[in-house]
Order: structure tokens, then sequence, then C-alpha cells
């Protein structure tokens, strides 16, 4: 995955925006106003991608248990974020996109009922 193929993937799903509101360099995606995706260009450009996602937090530590390329949420809460890390190449493409699927599923399941017939 790519930074552009991250993007893409974010962008496409319903009522998602995408911001820099830290700055220049934080790419954040969120829906109804909620962060459920963020990352850093820099990362990117230096070869040490990752993605910060939210998660369940039972879900959380299993796939911390299982993947040396899951990690605590890096500048997150560490109960309810993950950094996935996307250099390592350990994860197949299949469970990034199930990883921010579920982070956003998350995220508009927290919304009010209002928020998510506006999205």
């Amino acid at each position: 995955m790519n930074i552009e193929e991250f993007r893409n993937f974010c962008i496409s799903k319903k009522g998602v925006t995408e911001h820099f509101p830290f700055d220049n360099d934080t790419l954040v995606f969120k829906v109804g106003g909620k962060m459920f995706a963020l990352s850093s260009l820099k990362k990117w450009e230096s070869n040490e991608q990752f993605l910060n996602l939210k998660c369940d937090p039972d879900y959380a530590q299993e796939l911390r248990a299982e993947y040396e390329s899951i990690e605590p949420g890096w500048h997150m809460s560490k109960k309810h974020w993950n950094s996935v890390r996307i250099c390592k190449g350990e994860l197949p493409i299949e469970l990034i996109h199930k990883l921010i699927d579920h982070s956003y599923d998350l995220v508009v399941k927290s919304l009010t009922k209002k928020q998510r017939e506006a999205m």
C-alpha cells in the first residue's frame, strides 16, 4: 500500500473528509467530524509508513499479540488506537483494509442518529 492507495481507500467511504489539523505533515481522515485514521506524510517519504487507526480495546490487544507490526497508537490513546506499521511488510493488504474499515465503523457507530443521517 502506498499513500495514494491509503488516501483513496479512506476518502471513498461515505461522509469522509481529509484534513491537516495539526500541521502540514499529519494527514487526518474524519467521519462526522471525528478522526478514524491518520498518518505522517514525512514517515511515508522516509519509508517508515504507519497508520494510526481507532480500534476496539479487546481487538487491539489481540492484534498487538498476533502481529509485530501492530503497536499501541503513537501519540494517541494506547487503549483505543493502534499504530499499524506498513513498512515491515508483515500485514496483507486485506488485513490493512479490514483495520481501516473497523476504525471507520467504530466512529460511525459512535455518531448520533442525526449525524449518521447527515452523512
